[in-house]
């Protein structure tokens, strides 16, 4: 594992899960909506990430990273990582959560 600190897997960080179950709806920039998965969610140096895959995604093998922030009114938001190194950062401790007691490939 890498020096950061990664926490969650399984769910130290459960908040979406609790909140909207296994799948949660994105309403895109146009007002369209699309349906994504919460593959995990966890947290890296004290902030909260979710990985999340749509249908398209999941059958190319990718995944969108996204911070968690929690509203005063109880709602979450969530701010997709666009930051190439915050990215690879994000990716890189979703892989050392799902390879934590496996060899990474």
């Amino acid at each position: 594992m890498s020096s950061d600190e990664v926490s969650g897997w399984p769910g130290a960080q459960d908040a979406l899960r609790s909140k909207y179950g296994r799948q949660l709806a994105l309403v895109a920039e146009d007002g369209s909506e699309e349906m994504y998965l919460i593959a995990a969610e966890y947290r890296l140096n004290g902030q909260a990430y979710a990985a999340l895959q749509t249908a398209a995604m999941k059958k190319l093998d990718e995944l969108a990273f996204f911070r968690i922030a929690e509203q005063p009114d109880g709602e979450f938001e969530l701010d997709a990582v666009t930051d190439e190194d915050e990215w690879e950062a994000a990716a890189e401790a979703y892989d050392d959560l799902l390879f934590r007691d496996e060899e990474r490939p």
